[in-house]
């Protein structure tokens, strides 16, 4: 039997198998060091981010300068949103890494959220006018959903060094800081979780846009 037509096929086809791994392996450095996707599962940031959003997260966005109030974060919310465990198992959670990795579902334990409070800041809601105050200064939060109340849950924290208080912009909508006051860590996300900052929407095409750092929250409603 003639095979002479046979071998430049297997090499193609090893050639293409070789090239897919070499993709993914470049695919993978590249999300794990500097840029990775991530699907927005829920409605806790809007009117900024929607459900079924898939956003570019720079890793390296705070490596340079610290978070401040107003940036928004994707973290690791394990030992604080999150228990430190599934319970699912090795091969459910690995399934469902993979699908989260590919940008098909969310993750359980991954989280978006605004920055409100840093190390050393005391957070209060509300002042009178119902406001949250930062250091007992009012903040002016354009970012938050319309209609949406600063916050319905009053609440008085100082946040501890090395930790975050965060807050979605759907406030109504939003599980974070304030869902966790009587949890271990008092609803702190510890520094060192922080995945890193979302810097494009890039997915549904109608919605591809640049997210700029933001730095709302760092202004009060005098001017400090």
């Amino acid at each position: 039997m003639d095979t002479s037509e046979r071998q430049p096929r297997k090499q193609g086809w090893r050639f293409v198998f070789l090239a897919l791994v070499l993709a993914v392996a470049i695919s993978g450095l590249v999300r794990s060091l500097w840029l990775d996707v991530y699907y927005i599962p829920s409605e806790s940031m809007e009117p900024l981010l929607g459900a079924g959003d898939r956003i570019l997260v720079s890793r390296t966005a705070f490596t340079s300068e610290p978070i401040r109030r107003g940036d928004i974060v994707v973290f690791d919310g394990r030992g604080s949103f999150a228990p430190l465990s599934s319970g699912q198992g090795p091969f459910v959670d690995a399934v469902s890494a993979a699908s989260q990795w590919f940008g098909l579902t969310g993750s359980d334990t991954t989280y978006v959220k605004r920055v409100i409070g840093v190390a050393g800041d005391r957070v209060q809601c509300c002042d009178p006018t119902g406001h949250l105050t930062v250091n007992g200064q009012p903040v002016e939060e354009p970012y938050v959903y319309p209609g949406d109340a600063p916050s319905k849950q009053k609440f008085d924290v100082m946040v501890p060094e090395g930790r975050l208080w965060l807050m979605g912009d759907h406030r109504s909508r939003s599980a974070d800081s304030r869902g966790l006051l009587g949890a271990p860590g008092g609803g702190m996300v510890p520094v060192e979780r922080v995945i890193g900052r979302p810097v494009q929407i890039i997915w549904p095409l109608d919605r591809f846009a640049e997210m700029p750092r933001s730095t709302q929250a760092e202004t009060s409603k005098n001017g400090q």
